[in-house]
């Protein structure tokens, strides 16, 4: 192929797509009569709907609820007045590139997962609509993001990152230390804007709802997956049962009149446990989600076999655990400093020595909980947790083996603890 027509591969990604949408999309259910309007932002002068969906050759149109509630089962469900969906000029504080499909999906699931996590500031940094990393914490916003980033510092380069509190100075150091491509926050306070803003191609979303998200967490929304056939399927959207500890079911099975029952978590791995329940709500099916000290340690999405992803959440762990180590250490990644040690000795000594402190430490997982968003089928993957060191783990219960699962459990030295949810969180 010529110079002449050789495509520029990188054009795609910073051109606009045009879209043919309408202007106004209607739905009605039976005698509800819901209106949508298609949104646009006046930017630099020139009306822009969303940059592409979600690959650069897709174009796209967003649409918020202008008109009508939907009430079914007897409830009420979310009416007008969204978050992403209703984002104005205003709110985009800048703009960078201008947001395109991915970038308001992805922080639209920060709202999804941070609904539940109210009681505190709490981080999430999400990457194609999974979390990477979350975290919250009594100590502030800017330790919860921390935290969120230490758990795969990897995954968050060019993520979206989304907090339920005013960001603040100590928060926009850590976002500015980095490269994501999106922010969301409820607000900013004085200096932290204009310290994140120096990067020009980020995109700034200031959404005074992610401080009232508590309001949403009871109330279902109307779901719409469409078909490869274009057909729909409509569903509930999922609502978290698990509010409280309290909620959390005992776990407890019975087989041929025999009952066995598991060690009920402490009060800081209920606190875990919880936490990780929340943050399930926002992860890829099948998933599972190891905790420790309200932050996530490792997060297995999208597999199709249980003990399969937690393999993959515990493989995860260790390659993060070490690469944090090198950068920390040695300023480089982990694949860096295994390229290096090749022909270095020093650095192949400075490797190993990396490598056995991972493999001691069972890449952070020891002492951390798991929650897993469908249940157990079999004991390989609860005794692949316990094999880290896991201390606790909530499943939501009903496999036909949960008495076998519970003994496992009952088994470990020290015994793990084990509750149900009692509702699956699967999300497709």
């Amino acid at each position: 192929m010529s110079d002449a027509v050789k495509p520029d591969l990188k054009a795609m990604y910073r051109t606009m797509v045009k879209d043919a949408f309408p202007d106004t999309l209607t739905i009605t259910l039976g005698d509800t009569v819901l209106t949508y309007a298609r949104r646009t932002w006046e930017i630099g002068g020139e009306v822009k709907g969303l940059r592409y969906g979600e690959n650069p050759d897709q174009p796209a149109a967003l649409y918020a609820l202008k008109d009508g509630r939907l009430q079914l089962g007897g409830r009420d469900w979310r009416g007008p007045g969204g978050i992403v969906s209703a984002l104005t000029e205003a709110q985009m504080r800048q703009s960078g590139k201008h947001p395109g499909k991915t970038n308001l999906t992805d922080v639209d699931n920060g709202v999804n997962i941070l609904q539940y996590l109210t009681e505190r500031p709490a981080a999430v940094i999400l990457k194609h609509n999974n979390p990477c990393g979350a975290a919250w914490s009594r100590e502030g916003l800017a330790d919860a993001l921390n935290k969120a980033f230490r758990c795969d510092r990897i995954a968050a380069f060019g993520g979206a990152v989304v907090v339920n509190r005013p960001l603040d100075l100590a928060t926009a150091e850590i976002i500015a230390s980095s490269y994501f491509e999106v922010v969301a926050a409820p607000a900013f306070e004085p200096g932290a804007f204009e310290k994140i803003s120096t990067r020009k191609n980020l995109r700034v979303f200031e959404l005074p709802a992610l401080a009232h998200l508590e309001r949403l967490a009871g109330e279902p929304f109307l779901d719409i997956k469409c078909l490869a056939d274009g057909g729909l399927v409509l569903q509930q959207s999922f609502v978290n049962s698990i509010r409280t500890v309290d909620d959390f079911l005992p776990a407890e099975a019975t087989r041929d009149g025999v009952t066995v029952v598991a060690r009920r978590p402490s009060a800081h791995e209920m606190d875990d446990l919880l936490f990780a329940w929340a943050v399930e709500a926002g992860v890829t099916s099948n998933s599972v989600i190891f905790a420790r000290d309200g932050a996530t340690v490792a997060i297995g999405t999208g597999e199709q076999d249980r003990v399969g992803c937690v393999e993959l959440a515990v493989f995860k762990a260790y390659t993060k655990y070490a690469d944090l180590l090198a950068f920390e250490r040695l300023h480089c990644s982990l694949y860096e400093l295994k390229q290096k040690a090749r022909t270095d000795a020093e650095a192949a000594a400075q490797l190993a020595a990396i490598e056995a402190e991972t493999k001691a430490a069972h890449g952070g997982l020891t002492g951390s909980v798991v929650v897993s968003d469908g249940f157990f089928p079999f004991r390989d993957g609860v005794d692949a947790c316990m094999a880290e060191g896991v201390t606790a783990i909530a499943q939501p219960g009903g496999s036909i083996r949960d008495d076998e699962v519970i003994r496992a459990v009952n088994e470990a030295s020290p015994q793990v603890a084990m509750v149900f949810t009692g509702q699956r969180s699967f999300k497709h």
